[in-house]
C-alpha cells in the first residue's frame, strides 16, 4: 500500500514539475496542453459543436505562425479524425465519405512519390527541402482529413447551418484588417502589423489574421461567393448585401492585382448562368468601381502604372529584356517573369518527375516561390506532377458540374455549386501569378464547402 501511494506522489509530482516547466519557459505550451485535452473531451462529447468551433477557428491562427500553432493545428485535426474514424468502425457505424474523396485520397497519396524523390534524386538539395517536402505532404493530408471530418457531419446538421455557422470565421480577420487601417503602424504589436509601404512605410495593405495580404484576397474572395449565394437564398438581403459590400471594401484594400483579375472571372461566371441585360450591366458596374477605387490610391495607381513597363502591355519590351530589368526596376511581373524562367531552365534538367514536392524555393537563386502554381507544378513534379495536378483541379469542376446535374434547378445546393464552380475558376486563372496552392487558409474553408455541397439537401 505504501508503496503505491508513493508511486503514486512521484507521477504527481513529475506531472508537477512538467507543467511547471512549461509554465517558466514558454507559458503559451502550456496553453495549448490544456486546450488539446478539453478539445479532445469535447469532440467526443460535443461532436458537432467542436467542429464548427475548429472550423471558424482557423481563419484566426495564422498570427501565430512563428510558434507553429497552424502546423500543430493540422495535425491535431488529422489525429482526431483519425481517431474519431478508428473509433465509429470499432463501435460498427458508418464511417462517411463520397466518391470525390476517395479520388482526393488516392491523390494525395500520389503526392507522397514527391517526397520520396528527394532523397533519391541526386540533385544537389539539402535536407531543408526534404523536411519541406514533408510539411507539404502532411499539409495536403489535413485538407483530405477536413474533407472526412466534415462529411461525418451528414445527416447531423444541415448543410445551410453549417455554411451560416462558418461566416463567423470572419469576424478575427475583419477586426484586426480595420484595426491595421485605423491605428498607425508604430502602435501595433508585431504580429498584428500589416504589409507596409515601401516607399512612405505607413500601412498600406492589410492582411488581417492571414499572414500576407495576398492569401486575406482569396480568403475574402471565398466568403464575396459565399455571400452572393446568401443573397440569393434569403428573404432578408439588406443584411447580406451589407455584408457583401464591407467583403468588398476589405478586398479593394489588399491592393492585390491578381485579386482584381480574380474577381472579374468570379463575376463573370456567376453571371453567365443568368445572362440579361440587367445583370450584365450590374457585374460590369461593379467590377468598374472595384478598379475605380483600386485606382485611386497612390499605391494602386503605382501597380497599375507598372504593367505598362511589362510585355504584357509594351510592345517594344520583350522577355528577355525585361528578365534583365527585374533585377533592378522593382517590377513585380518582371520579376516573375525571371523566377519562371529560371523554373522552367531547372526542369529541363530533369523534364520527367521533376525534384520533388516543395522543392520549387531551392531551385532559383531567389529562394523564392514560383508565384505561378503550374510552373511549380511542373518544376516539382515534371510532365508527371503536372498533368496530375491539371487532372485533380479538372477533377474537382466535374464533380461540382455532376452535381449540378443530380439537383433540381431551384434549389439552394444547386446555386452553391454554381458559386463554387466560379470561385474555382477564378483561382485557376489567379494561379497564373500567385502562389494560391500555398493559401492554406482558404483551401481549409474551400474542402469544407466542397464536402458539403454533395450531401444530400432535402
Amino acid at each position: 500500500m505504501l508503496t503505491n501511494q508513493r508511486s503514486m506522489i512521484l507521477r504527481i509530482g513529475l506531472i508537477g514539475v512538467g507543467i511547471g516547466s512549461l509554465t517558466a519557459f514558454e507559458p503559451l505550451y502550456l496553453g495549448l496542453v490544456v486546450g488539446a485535452i478539453a478539445v479532445v473531451f469535447l469532440f467526443f462529447a460535443r461532436f458537432e459543436q467542436t467542429v464548427l468551433g475548429l472550423l471558424i477557428l482557423r481563419s484566426a491562427l495564422d498570427p501565430f505562425s512563428a510558434y507553429q500553432i497552424p502546423s500543430l493545428f493540422a495535425i491535431a485535426v488529422d489525429v482526431l479524425t483519425l481517431l474519431y474514424v478508428a473509433v465509429t468502425l470499432l463501435t460498427g457505424r458508418i464511417v462517411r465519405t463520397d466518391k470525390f474523396w476517395w479520388l482526393f485520397a488516392g491523390w494525395v497519396a500520389l503526392q507522397g512519390l514527391g517526397v520520396i524523390l528527394i532523397p533519391l534524386e541526386e540533385q544537389g538539395l539539402d535536407g531543408g527541402a526534404f523536411l519541406d517536402s514533408i510539411r507539404e505532404w502532411v499539409r495536403l493530408f489535413s485538407w483530405l482529413m477536413v474533407y472526412l471530418l466534415v462529411m461525418q457531419l451528414q445527416d447531423r446538421i444541415h448543410p445551410q447551418k453549417i455554411i451560416s455557422a462558418l461566416f463567423f470565421a470572419l469576424i478575427l480577420p475583419l477586426t484586426v484588417a480595420t484595426i491595421q487601417m485605423l491605428v498607425p503602424v508604430s502602435l501595433l504589436p508585431a504580429i498584428l502589423q500589416a504589409t507596409k509601404d515601401p516607399i512612405s512605410g505607413e500601412i498600406s495593405r492589410i492582411n488581417g489574421t492571414l499572414g500576407l495580404s495576398n492569401t486575406f484576397a482569396t480568403f475574402l474572395l471565398l466568403f464575396i461567393g459565399l455571400t452572393y449565394w446568401k443573397v440569393n437564398q434569403s428573404q432578408r438581403r439588406w443584411p447580406w448585401l451589407i455584408l457583401l459590400g464591407v467583403l468588398g471594401f476589405f478586398y479593394v484594400n489588399t491592393k492585390t492585382l491578381f485579386s482584381l483579375m480574380m474577381l472579374g472571372i468570379l463575376i463573370m461566371v456567376l453571371i453567365a448562368p443568368r445572362l440579361s441585360l440587367i445583370n450584365l450591366i450590374g457585374g460590369v458596374f461593379l467590377f468598374a468601381v472595384v478598379i475605380v477605387l483600386f485606382g485611386s490610391t497612390e499605391f494602386g495607381q503605382q501597380r497599375l502604372t507598372s504593367l505598362t513597363q511589362t510585355p504584357l502591355l509594351n510592345p517594344d519590351l520583350d522577355i528577355s529584356r525585361a528578365i534583365i530589368l527585374s533585377h533592378g526596376d522593382g517590377n513585380s511581373f518582371n520579376w516573375r517573369l525571371a523566377q519562371w524562367s529560371l523554373l522552367i531552365q531547372a526542369w529541363e534538367q530533369s523534364p520527367i518527375l521533376g525534384y520533388g514536392l516543395a522543392s520549387s524555393r531551392y531551385l532559383t537563386i531567389y529562394n523564392n516561390y514560383a508565384h505561378n502554381d503550374y510552373v511549380r507544378a511542373l518544376a516539382e513534379g515534371g510532365i508527371f506532377g503536372l498533368l496530375a495536378f491539371l487532372f485533380f483541379l479538372g477533377l474537382q469542376a466535374t464533380h461540382l458540374i455532376e452535381l449540378l446535374g443530380r439537383t433540381s434547378s431551384t434549389s439552394a445546393q444547386q446555386d452553391l455549386c454554381r458559386v463554387l464552380l466560379a470561385i474555382l475558376a477564378a483561382v485557376v486563372v489567379g494561379m497564373i501569378s500567385e502562389n494560391i496552392w500555398s493559401h492554406t487558409t482558404f483551401f481549409f474553408y474551400w474542402w469544407t464547402l466542397f464536402a458539403v455541397a454533395g450531401w444530400n439537401w432535402e
